[in-house]
């Protein structure tokens, strides 16, 4: 498993080692000691799917508080781009954004930690999403940045977005509270 730092702290690509055979694949796609020697100990408390059509954009999404979430992304089937945000009040990348595609054929994970938004948009005909959460879900605490706020820029690379109603009503950017501070 090959670990590879972004330039936003804390958030890491993960790319495990696969062997392949006349058979199909085997991987495994998470390993808590190889990320504890990276200083991120984690515990899962949900897992999460979603499928969706090409140029459905997800996100962005995040949580406050103490229901605060981490999440290991990968593809189960398809392709993704995802995009993570960091919303860390005082990071030297606060308001910027990583992307990075992940899908079924390059078993690519993604593990945003607590202080970035999240979303993705789906760049294959069909893409089956799997999330690890560290925290469970809580309407009280979920909140949601536009996916397309001029501020942030974010390239989707999709041409017709299909976004839910929830996601257009979402927040700009520099209207969100100060939710995380380094």
């Amino acid at each position: 498993m090959e670990i590879i730092k972004t330039g936003f702290e804390g958030l890491l690509v993960i790319q495990p080692k696969v062997f392949f055979d006349d058979r199909g694949y085997f991987y495994e796609a998470f390993r808590a000691d190889i990320l504890a020697k990276l200083d991120v100990k984690i515990e899962f408390v949900q897992d999460n799917f979603s499928r969706s059509k090409k140029n459905t954009i997800r996100g962005m999404h995040y949580q406050v508080g103490k229901n605060a979430q981490g999440k290991l992304c990968q593809v189960i089937f398809g392709k993704v781009l995802d995009t993570a945000l960091d919303i860390r009040y005082n990071s030297p990348t606060y308001g910027k954004y990583y992307s990075h595609e992940l899908s079924d054929a390059n078993h690519t994970m993604i593990w945003i930690p607590p202080g970035f938004a999240h979303g993705f948009s789906v760049l294959s005909d069909e893409a089956v999403f799997m999330y690890r959460c560290t925290a469970y879900y809580s309407k009280e605490d979920e909140r949601s940045i536009l996916y397309n706020d001029p501020d942030l820029n974010i390239d989707w690379k999709v041409d017709v977005p299909l976004v839910s109603g929830k996601d257009l009503k979402a927040k700009r950017f520099k209207e969100i509270e100060k939710d995380f501070v380094l």
